[in-house]
């Protein structure tokens, strides 16, 4: 069975991807990796790369619900319109979260997507 729905919860340094259906769930981290050079705009570089990483893990899901702060969903989303608009298309909707455990993730994205009907099945090629 295909796991098309995902939850993932971004912060800034770290990150955590559940993909699920009705019996299994699949989990993935993504943690920044910490490289600071004397460069001007490292920083963003290294939150560039780790952003880009998050994006990757989420590669091949069709539906994603996207948690966190309100500040790292804003950076996060800024990232993913600007140099990621096929990983955009993926994104279903953002909800503010603290830091949950994975059964209150995956629970929180349950309810989101039962509430969002049309969003319950991919869609077909046609």
């Amino acid at each position: 069975m295909s796991l098309f729905h995902a939850v993932a919860w971004v912060d800034h340094h770290a990150a955590q991807v559940f993909q699920f259906d009705a019996s299994q769930v699949l989990a993935r981290q993504v943690r920044e990796h910490a490289r600071y050079t004397r460069q001007h705009g490292s920083s963003v570089r290294s939150e560039h790369e780790f952003f880009g990483e998050v994006c990757n893990a989420l590669k091949g899901i069709t539906q994603v619900l996207v948690t966190g702060s309100r500040m790292a969903q804003a950076d996060f989303r800024h990232y993913v319109e600007k140099h990621r608009p096929e990983v955009a298309g993926q994104i279903v909707g953002w909800e503010t979260a603290e830091r949950m455990s994975t059964n209150e993730l995956v629970a929180l994205a349950r309810r989101y997507f039962s509430m969002h009907e049309g969003m319950a099945a991919p869609m077909k090629a046609g």
